[in-house]
């Protein structure tokens, strides 16, 4: 009676769906990655970088565990790559400059 009959039965709740639909999926976000991790090698690699490994990450599900998603493999990978090469950019800059 105190739900005047309108009971959960008719309309379950997804049992896919468990968690909040209002940020990026996984697709998006190794996409987004992809994009991030391809920018930085010729913009802001310092900071483009991380942001593609955090990007590829979490596209993979925070786990090495199970099928890796292409975009976003390939959005850790060219984002570390980015950033080791942004470090190694930045201290040939900071020991160039002391040398003179």
């Amino acid at each position: 009676m105190a739900s005047f009959g309108h009971g959960t039965r008719r309309h379950p709740r997804t049992r896919g769906r468990t968690w909040s639909r209002s940020g990026p999926d996984r697709a998006t976000l190794g996409i987004i990655g992809v994009i991030c991790a391809v920018a930085g090698f010729f913009v802001l690699g310092i900071i483009l970088g991380p942001v593609a490994i955090v990007c590829g990450w979490l596209a993979m599900g925070r786990s090495w565990a199970g099928s890796r998603p292409v975009p976003a493999l390939v959005a850790l990978v060219l984002g570390a790559i980015d950033t080791l090469l942004a470090l190694l950019w930045l201290a040939g800059a900071t020991a160039g400059y002391g040398m003179l």
